[in-house]
């Protein structure tokens, strides 16, 4: 399974649109899977144009804090998601805590609140920083943001690809968008 990982899109405030490479690299996946701060729906209906989506509700998708957008009611959104794809764990949220900003018990702790426990694979967004990090078990992936990278205007975003082949092995890869 291909699935075209996305986060923090920031729509309209960022921009009007998704910017058209991501259709491009997105060309092909199975799933389209949003980690949060969508912030207006047709996002995602863009996004469905290209596969199924769903998405994880973000701190700023709930129209809180200054922001100026709130996400209508939505069967795609949840406050986490989890799925099994050929054995292999998947949890998608916005924000969880890692081991390189607080303790692998408060990691621990976050899968259990979000997921019922640890995940294999844990895609997420919020920092508008892309990566590719293994902490103990879990591979996170972080596609950083489509449209504000590093929270910076007029570069180019990054998404990323999740692939899990059958038996369960799993590859991430991060695509530039420009």
């Amino acid at each position: 399974m291909r699935i075209g990982l996305i986060s923090d899109t920031h729509i309209p405030e960022a921009c009007e649109h998704l910017p058209p490479p991501v259709f491009e690299a997105f060309r092909g996946v199975d799933l389209v899977m949003h980690a949060g701060d969508v912030y207006v729906n047709r996002v995602l209906d863009e996004l469905s144009a290209i596969a199924p989506v769903i998405a994880a509700l973000g701190n700023g998708d709930e129209g809180l804090d200054g922001h100026r957008h709130k996400l209508a009611p939505d069967d795609r959104v949840k406050d986490a998601h989890l799925l099994d794809i050929e054995g292999v764990r998947v949890g998608l949220a916005h924000a969880l805590p890692t081991p390189d900003e607080t303790s692998e018990r408060v990691f621990l702790n976050a899968m259990v609140e979000h997921f019922g426990g640890r995940v294999d694979v844990l895609v997420m967004g919020h920092s508008h920083l892309e990566g590719v990090v293994r902490f103990g078990a879990t591979l996170v992936i972080n596609p950083g943001s489509a449209t504000l990278p590093r929270n910076l205007i007029g570069v180019p975003g990054t998404v990323a690809i999740l692939e899990i082949a059958r038996g369960g092995a799993v590859s991430a890869e991060i695509i530039r968008l420009g």
